[in-house]
């Protein structure tokens, strides 16, 4: 079986190292896009992942610029042949109640979180496409499923990557390509472990299973429906949240 290619975008965050290891674990050869301003970070996170002997590679990328976007997938593909599998999992928070949010705070959520999965699929899409094979795997929040106070913004962009995620599916499913998402709940990530630890405890007393999610338990999944095996399953949602949110 040939070894498959993937992108991981907000690759050196929480969830995006663990999703790389993961899928670096399985085989694939993957490439880790994030901003490269973090020094520290890029610093950290290539040590990090240094014992996976060239199999993790990090690559600067801003989602929200168009033409970055198209040059890294072809950057990729004359590299390693293909870009097989994309996880977008890049997102920010700019958290404030609508009546005190600014048009910043909207357009900076909306324009990371929403518009680069629009610039990364636009441009790999055409290659999974052309070759029969591809999984897009988009990294959306169990508040795009019950929304959160002071997150009209996250909320929004959250609940419309799975409205994408559904519409590509019809888009290219006879073509061999597979586009889902994943609604991670509250996992002990540097972001959620900032949060006061009194909001916290009320966090974790609300999940039916008494705990944060780990990383890994949102990566297996991801690793699961990027799997050439997972061809079946496409404009799904899988929420991975210790049941704070059921639905059907």
């Amino acid at each position: 079986m040939q070894q498959r290619v993937a992108i991981v975008t907000g690759g050196i965050g929480g969830l995006g190292t663990e999703i790389c290891k993961t899928l670096a674990r399985s085989g694939r050869q993957v490439i880790a896009a994030d901003l490269a301003a973090r020094s520290e970070r890029v610093a950290a996170f290539n040590e990090e992942v240094a014992a996976f002997d060239g199999r993790i590679a990090f690559a600067p990328l801003d989602v929200s610029d168009h033409a970055a976007c198209r040059a890294l997938v072809e950057q990729v593909e004359a590299d390693h042949g293909s870009v097989d599998i994309l996880v977008n999992a890049a997102g920010i928070t700019r958290d404030g109640t609508l009546r005190k949010m600014d048009q910043a705070q909207w357009n900076d959520v909306l324009r990371i979180n929403l518009d680069g999965v629009f610039n990364l699929c636009r441009h790999a899409v055409e290659g999974m496409t052309r070759r029969g094979h591809g999984r897009i795997v988009n990294i959306s929040s169990v508040n795009g499923q019950t929304g959160q106070f002071g997150q009209t913004n996250y909320a929004a962009a959250k609940a419309g990557m799975h409205g994408f995620t559904m519409a590509l599916a019809r888009e290219v499913a006879a073509k061999g390509v597979t586009v889902n998402s994943v609604s991670p709940g509250y996992c002990a990530t540097a972001l959620v472990m900032s949060i006061p630890g009194e909001i916290r405890e009320r966090i974790v007393a609300d999940i039916p299973v008494g705990r944060l999610g780990e990383p890994w338990e949102i990566a297996r999944v991801v690793d699961f429906l990027a799997a050439d095996e997972s061809g079946f399953i496409t404009g799904a949602n899988v929420p991975v949240n210790g049941g704070y949110f059921m639905s059907f």
